[in-house]
């Protein structure tokens, strides 16, 4: 099992990097793409990250496995490998790897993921990170204290998760989106997990977006639809989220 040094090392080359032309530390947002893979529409939200004027780092979880979309469609997707509390693993070396860069400012770091993304995250958040838990050896090795928000689109809430209603160990400001045709959770279901992480002490906003799962990527799958209004005013919401997490930039 590796441990977070070790993670890290195989996910810095998938890493994909979009900032300010400079080298001074700036907050840092750190993207975790859904079940699907790395789509179209992260980009844009990195984008919207560097218009705030912060660093993006959007984390690929499954080329450093060689994982390729039909396996992840047919295997992450369905549940059957690689589940959230797996992935978890994957958040926690990518704090601790991004914390160490020099034009990183540790102590201003956002979280954001969609789906499965989400999922991953609030694995993290929720788990005691005990030896060999989460996917890696030394999960407790990552220092959280620097994480001041979480942006959640559209999180994996349903029968998988099973720590969906476990307190949060650390309690950052957090966005929720919930999207009001997901055909993977009902709202009432997400108001209660929001309503939880708010118990825990954060401050959560909650966003239903009139919308389907995964209304923001380029693609129409199933009940998935897309929807480019929609996809533009989650990427002014992500923008203003940043800016209002760390104004002065």
């Amino acid at each position: 099992m590796d441990d977070l040094k070790r993670r890290w090392a195989r996910l810095e080359p998938h890493l994909t990097v979009v900032g300010p032309d400079d080298d001074r530390p700036r907050p840092a947002v750190l993207l975790f793409h859904g079940c699907g893979g790395l789509r179209e529409h992260l980009p844009r939200y990195a984008e919207a990250a560097k218009a705030a004027g912060w660093r993006a780092f959007t984390i690929d979880s499954y080329g450093p496995r060689g994982w390729g979309r039909a396996f992840t469609l047919t295997a992450v997707c369905t549940g059957l490998a690689f589940r959230g509390y797996e992935r978890a693993g994957d958040v926690l070396a990518a704090i601790q790897g991004i914390s160490a860069r020099p034009d990183v400012d540790a102590t201003r770091l956002a979280l954001a993921g969609w789906s499965h993304g989400g999922w991953s995250i609030m694995e993290m958040m929720s788990a005691d990170p005990a030896p060999n838990t989460l996917g890696v050896a030394d999960p407790g090795a990552a220092d959280l204290s620097g994480v001041r928000a979480v942006w959640l689109a559209y999180p994996y809430i349903g029968p998988f998760a099973f720590n969906r209603m476990k307190p949060w160990r650390h309690c950052p400001r957090v966005l929720a989106v919930t999207c009001k045709r997901d055909h993977l959770t009902t709202v009432r279901n997400a108001e209660l997990v929001n309503a939880m992480i708010r118990d825990c002490g954060a401050e959560v906003e909650s966003w239903v977006a009139p919308g389907t799962h995964a209304f923001d990527e380029p693609t129409n799958n199933g009940p998935m639809r897309h929807d480019p209004d929609l996809t533009e005013e989650s990427l002014r919401r992500f923008r203003a989220f940043l800016t209002d997490v760390a104004p002065h930039v």
